[in-house]
């Protein structure tokens, strides 16, 4: 039998066609249905690279005391829709109350019944956050230039856009059952977005707790203990359906930061980020780029 040798994407058809194979529509929906939301529920769902990670680590670090006894932050605050692939019940029991899942679904598209959690980012460095995240794990670094990323990337239909799922929360902002933070307000001030996510949670909070969590949810911290957030169990998986070479870089925890786009992204790709943004986002919210949307949303 002939076995084609494990190798990771180095055009976007390629990169398309091993997503396809690693995001199984009809897996992804029998794993949503088999979550039973309980009003105490928290759910961590914003959009691919705009901040997923950092707020499991500071919800579970909030309910659990500082538990850091995992391998993979998402078998502790499991990711909804893949959770039937990496083989974790949604419903298995947790460590601790409340409850907390990770999902990158819209609003509309989140079962009813539990809290959401969500946190903005600026479109230009989320694209390039995804970028350099994909590259080592599902492209071949190198391969595969920026701009066919970014091309692909704006281009996603409005059930899986950036700016569907934006749009989706947004109009949600004023449910007392969803919390929205911004990337850019949770490096700007980490201990009152830290405080937001545990009065949201009902999570009591003192002193102590709160230095722990900021902490336990520190890019310094996180990045010293890079393998517990590098989505393990979904390279396990991703390595045999998608015949991924085996070790890639899946870390999740990078210098990322705020206004990372300037160095990477050409003036062309910008203003097709900014020319969508203006097309889906303004006509929605009357507001002209992010940067307003930040502001107003800061401002609630």
């Amino acid at each position: 039998m002939t076995t084609t040798e494990p190798r990771r994407a180095r055009t976007i058809a390629e990169f398309n066609d091993i997503a396809g194979k690693f995001f199984v529509p009809r897996e992804i929906g029998a794993s949503i249905a088999s979550w039973r939301p309980r009003p105490t529920d928290v759910v961590i769902s914003p959009f691919g690279k705009c901040g997923t990670t950092w707020l499991q680590q500071i919800f579970h670090t909030l309910r659990t005391g500082g538990d850091m006894d995992f391998d993979d932050i998402s078998r502790v605050v499991p990711w909804i829709e893949m959770a039937t692939a990496v083989n974790l019940p949604v419903e298995a029991p947790q460590r601790a109350e409340p409850r907390g899942f990770k999902s990158h679904l819209a609003h509309n598209a989140l079962p009813p019944g539990a809290k959401g959690i969500v946190s903005f980012r600026d479109p230009r460095d989320a694209l390039v956050s995804m970028y350099r995240f994909m590259e080592g794990w599902f492209l071949e670094p190198g391969a595969v230039p920026i701009a066919d990323f970014a091309d692909n990337w704006i281009g996603r239909d409005s059930g899986r856009s950036y700016w569907g799922h934006l749009l989706s929360w947004w109009n949600a902002r004023q449910d007392p059952g969803v919390l929205i933070l911004s990337y850019e307000q949770m490096i700007a001030d980490p201990e009152t977005s830290i405080r937001r996510v545990a009065a949201f949670c009902d999570i009591p909070l003192d002193d102590a707790l709160l230095a722990l969590t900021l902490e336990r949810s520190s890019l310094r911290y996180m990045l010293a203990h890079k393998d517990r957030f590098d989505d393990a169990m979904n390279r396990k998986v991703s390595e045999v359906r998608c015949n991924l070479p085996a070790g890639s870089d899946s870390a999740k925890v990078r210098q990322g930061g705020v206004g990372a786009h300037k160095a990477e992204l050409t003036p062309e790709i910008i203003a097709k980020l900014d020319a969508r943004w203006r097309e889906q986002v303004t006509p929605v919210t009357g507001l002209a780029d992010y940067a307003a949307l930040e502001a107003a949303l800061r401002a609630e």
